[in-house]
């Protein structure tokens, strides 16, 4: 396997209590980014770039899923228009805004994203890191 499909983490998962509405809500959201539905299972949905890494299911053991605190799932973002059409289809789809598209200094200079609770109480990101800008600001 060639660098370029070596990863640092093979898949995450959300958990859901609706599976239905977790379709609704992700499947046109995540194409904003050109992450696409690649697997369907009755208790689960796969999302990736022709790869499932991002899973969204009923919990295993049957019990109510619960949105974890401190963690949140980050989606890269080719641009910033890509980040804002994301912002704006979330909340569109029932989304909460927990910080409007821009950039945060505090992350870097590079940095412009996004962050939404999605309707199980997850929290979501899209980001794009402007690597022609880092070239400039970190070459210093």
């Amino acid at each position: 396997m060639d660098s370029n499909h070596q990863r640092s983490i093979c898949h995450m998962s959300l958990g859901t209590n609706d599976l239905v509405r977790a379709k609704q809500f992700y499947q046109p959201l995540l194409a904003t980014l050109d992450i696409e539905l690649v697997s369907q299972y009755e208790h689960a949905l796969a999302f990736g770039k022709g790869y499932p890494e991002f899973w969204v299911q009923i919990p295993f053991d049957k019990a109510p899923a619960s949105a974890g605190n401190g963690t949140h799932v980050g989606f890269v973002a080719k641009n910033k228009q890509q980040v804002k059409n994301f912002y704006q289809q979330a909340i569109s789809l029932g989304g909460k805004c927990n910080g409007k598209p821009g950039s945060r200094p505090e992350y870097g200079e590079p940095y412009y994203g996004c962050f939404i609770i999605e309707p199980d109480g997850n929290k979501i990101e899209a980001s794009f890191w402007d690597f022609e800008l880092a070239k400039i600001i970190y070459a210093k």
